[in-house]
C-alpha cells in the first residue's frame, strides 16, 4: 500500500513538473490572455449581480512607454534587475519591520497593526499568471516554484512584459494598455511620466483608487515614484 502510494505521488509530481515547465515555456512566446484572477473576478461579479467583464488588450513591451515600465519598477520592486526572483533582503527587512510593529502594538503605542510585504514583480507575475489567490502555505510554495521557473525560462524583460499586461488595474481592467485607455484616453505608449507614476501608485489597491481621480495620498505617492523613476534601468 505504501509503495503504491509512493508511486502515485512520484507520478503526480513528475506530471506537475512536466506540465508546469511546458506552460511556462509556451507562455515565454505566447501572450497570457486569461489568468485565474480574471476568472475569479468574473465569478464574483456574477454572484454579486454585477457584470464587469474583462477589459484587456495585450501589447508588446516595445509598444509601452518606458516611463510606465520605470514607474512600476520604482514603485513595486526597485531591485527587480538584481534579484533572482525573490528579494531576500526585502524579506528580511519586512520581517524586521513587522516584528517592530508587533512590539509597538503590544505596548499600545499604535492603534492598529500594519504588515509589510516583500513581493517582487516576479512573484506577482507568477501568482497572477498561474495561481489562484489564497494565503495558504501551499500556494506560497507554488508561487516560489513558479517565481524561480519564470526567472530561468522567461528572463526579466518577458517577466515585466507579462506583468504589465495582466496586472489588475481596476474593476474588470487588466494591463497598462487597458488602464491607459480607460483612465487617460490614450495608448500605453503615449503615457507621460506623471500618468505612469499615477498608474503605479494605485497598484496595491486598484479597485479602491483611481489614477484618473487620485486622492491626495495617491498624488503624493505618485510624486515619490516619479522622483525615483529617473534612476531606474530597464531590462
Amino acid at each position: 500500500m505504501v509503495k503504491k502510494l509512493f508511486v502515485w505521488v512520484v507520478r503526480i509530481s513528475a506530471g506537475f513538473l512536466v506540465l508546469s515547465v511546458v506552460m511556462v515555456a509556451v507562455t515565454r512566446f505566447v501572450p497570457v490572455l486569461l489568468t485565474p484572477l480574471m476568472v475569479i473576478r468574473l465569478i464574483e461579479g456574477g454572484l454579486e449581480g454585477k457584470w464587469v467583464g474583462i477589459n484587456k488588450t495585450w501589447i508588446p513591451i516595445d509598444a509601452m512607454s518606458p516611463a510606465v515600465q520605470r514607474a512600476v519598477i520604482a514603485s513595486e520592486d526597485e531591485r527587480f534587475l538584481t534579484h533572482t526572483g525573490i528579494d531576500w533582503d526585502a524579506v528580511h527587512e519586512a520581517q524586521q519591520r513587522n516584528e517592530r510593529t508587533e512590539r509597538l502594538a503590544a505596548q499600545g503605542k499604535i492603534k492598529r497593526k500594519r504588515l509589510y510585504g516583500a513581493s517582487t514583480i516576479t512573484m506577482q507575475t507568477a501568482k497572477n499568471a498561474f495561481l489562484f489567490p489564497s494565503r495558504t502555505y501551499l500556494r506560497k510554495a507554488f508561487e516560489a516554484y513558479f517565481t524561480y521557473l519564470i526567472e530561468f525560462i522567461w528572463g526579466k524583460r518577458r517577466i515585466l512584459e507579462v506583468y504589465l499586461n495582466v496586472i489588475e488595474m481596476g474593476s474588470g481592467v487588466y494591463g497598462v494598455e487597458a488602464a491607459a485607455q480607460r483612465y487617460f484616453g490614450k495608448s500605453a505608449g503615449q503615457l507621460s511620466a506623471r500618468e505612469s507614476a499615477l498608474i503605479a501608485a494605485v497598484l496595491p489597491n486598484p479597485r479602491k483608487w483611481s489614477p484618473a481621480k487620485p486622492s491626495g495620498y495617491i498624488q503624493r505617492k505618485a510624486s515619490t515614484i516619479q522622483a525615483r523613476m529617473t534612476g531606474v534601468a530597464l531590462p
